[in-house]
């Protein structure tokens, strides 16, 4: 390998290795938001998908598809918020055989205080910039992600 390869600068290196620190590190931040909530990440992006279904529960493996995870991973998940009391199992008024999984009065508070929870961890992160700034990383971002669903999820 020559010397000119090594100290040629590679801005597309560098920029993906700057968004791969800018998510390690809105993971820290975001985690350390959701402790209080006494939620992980993983539960608090189900609770926000079970929300998104509205009055339509989904079924696990709905939520598997939507998740991209094997069915498996949403059990633990689902049992975990059942048993804080923020998720519920319900039977299928159509097929017993189909479990749904609603959310609870208990859920639906969580979710608020996860909105919350991730407006301060978003301010943490956004806090160096101005208003100008954080217009044109949404921007930004959009480009690179797509709109943001209205869900939020």
């Amino acid at each position: 390998m020559n010397s000119a390869a090594v100290s040629t600068p590679d801005p597309d290196g560098l920029l993906a290795e700057q968004l791969l620190r800018l998510t390690r590190r809105l993971h820290r931040i975001q985690k350390r938001h959701l402790e209080p909530v006494g939620i992980t990440p993983a539960q608090s992006r189900l609770l926000r998908l079970v929300a998104h279904y509205g009055d339509a529960p989904p079924r696990m493996t709905d939520l598997a598809a939507r998740l991209e995870v094997v069915p498996r991973a949403v059990t633990s998940l689902v049992d975990g918020l059942e048993a804080a009391g923020r998720v519920r199992r319900a039977p299928d008024p159509s097929n017993r055989r189909v479990v749904r999984i609603e959310l609870t009065d208990e859920g639906r508070a969580t979710l608020r205080e996860l909105r919350s929870a991730r407006r301060a961890a978003a301010e943490d992160i956004l806090a160096p910039l101005t208003v100008e700034q954080r217009e044109v990383l949404g921007g930004l971002l959009t480009a690179l992600a797509g709109p943001v669903p209205e869900s939020g999820c």
